[in-house]
């Protein structure tokens, strides 16, 4: 039998959640649903979720501590919901490590066909044999190996963790050596259409892997103003 994708739900609207629920487990999805912040850390250390749907509004701690407490131990899939209304800083959100985010009320098909396509996206596990085929899905360069295979990175020899968009946003960049893209064109690459974002969102990815990967002598990842962003090789 094929184990179930795990969603851990966390909304204190109780009657949400359990809507929510209903639409995954329709998708053969396995739920657990908790009603505040302090239960979704307990909840995520005895579950295991494959991915998290976070509410930003939560008694006691919130969504946004939550999703810093959670980012320091682990780059598991995070979800953001927010109600329209509230007062929701996408940018923080994604600073925190968020990967998405959906403003209630929701298309049940919209939720679902996010959770799948950030799954998609998230797959750390390594493959027991490399072929040739995903061998070549490595860029190289001085001092750094931006590995798609089994989503790592390394830089001097150590492993730099990072969230699977953040890497697939360098890679990308990485194998397209002195190229430049506009933000858009990585909107669409890395986030794809189901993604109903804007530009900013690439602009906090970019700060992000900066923060993690210093310039090399040999290459940095460069702003080129008025339009985008590139893997400059020097």
């Amino acid at each position: 039998m094929v184990n179930k994708q795990k969603i851990l739900i966390v909304d204190d609207d109780e009657n949400i959640a359990e809507l929510i629920s209903l639409y995954l487990t329709k998708e053969c999805f396995d739920t657990m649903m908790v009603h505040d912040g302090e239960k979704a850390l307990v909840a995520f250390e005895s579950y295991h979720p494959n991915l998290i749907l976070l509410d930003l509004m939560l008694p006691g701690i919130d969504g946004y501590q939550v999703c810093r407490e959670i980012r320091t131990r682990s780059s598991i899939p995070i979800i953001m919901l927010s109600a329209k209304g509230e007062v929701f800083d996408k940018v923080l959100g994604l600073e925190l490590g968020a990967d998405d985010y959906i403003m209630k009320p929701f298309d049940s098909k919209e939720l679902v066909a996010r959770v799948k396509a950030v799954l998609r996206r998230y797959q750390a596990i390594p493959k027991p044999e490399v072929s040739a085929e995903d061998r070549g899905k490595c860029a190289e360069y001085p001092g750094i190996t931006i590995n798609l295979t089994n989503y790592s990175v390394v830089v001097d020899g150590q492993n730099i963790d990072m969230p699977p968009k953040e890497l697939e946003l360098l890679y990308f960049l990485a194998s397209s050596p002195n190229q430049v893209f506009t933000r858009e064109q990585l909107l669409d690459q890395i986030w794809g259409y189901e993604y109903i974002g804007d530009t900013r969102t690439v602009d906090v990815h970019i700060k992000r892997l900066r923060e993690k990967i210093k310039d090399h002598s040999e290459w940095s990842l460069s702003t080129v103003w008025g339009i985008g962003y590139k893997f400059e090789v020097k």
